[in-house]
C-alpha cells in the first residue's frame, strides 16, 4: 500500500503542518472539517500546498518524520519550486483521487516535484 507526505498551511508562507496519510482525499477533507489535528484546527490549517506521493507507506512515513527535521527555509524552498504560488491543490486532489493513487502512480513514479508537476499540469488542462 502506497502512501502521501502532504503540507497544509494557512496562507502563503503561513503556518505550516507535514503529515502522512494513505488515504490523501480523505485526510485533507478531516483537517479543512477541522477533524483532522488538533495543530491544523488550531491554527486554521486548510490550504494543501505540498503533495509527495511514494510506493510504500513506509517510505512515506520515513519521509514524514525527515521533513519534519528540516528547516523552515528547506521547507519553503520545496513548496516553491513545486507550487510557486502556493496554490490550494486541494481540488486537483479531489478530481485525481482514483487516478493518482499511490499504488498507482503519476507517471514521475514518485519524485515529489514531478508529482506536483503533474497535478499542476492537470489544474491548467481544459475542462473534458
Amino acid at each position: 500500500m502506497g502512501g502521501w507526505v502532504s503540507i497544509m498551511s494557512n496562507a502563503a508562507h503561513g503556518t505550516l503542518y507535514i503529515g502522512v496519510t494513505a488515504d490523501l482525499a480523505a485526510r485533507i477533507v478531516q483537517h479543512r472539517e477541522g477533524k483532522g489535528s488538533i495543530f491544523c484546527r488550531k491554527h486554521g490549517l486548510t490550504r494543501l500546498v505540498y503533495v509527495e506521493p511514494h510506493q510504500r507507506i513506509k517510505d512515506a512515513i520515513a519521509r514524514e518524520k525527515a521533513m519534519k527535521k528540516w528547516k523552515r527555509t528547506w521547507k519553503t524552498k520545496l513548496i516553491r519550486q513545486a507550487n510557486p504560488d502556493w496554490a490550494d491543490l486541494f481540488e486537483l486532489i479531489k478530481c485525481l483521487a482514483f487516478s493518482a493513487r499511490p499504488d498507482r502512480p503519476l507517471p514521475s513514479q514518485g519524485r515529489r516535484v514531478e508529482a506536483v508537476g503533474a497535478i499542476r499540469a492537470a489544474r491548467s488542462a481544459p475542462a473534458s
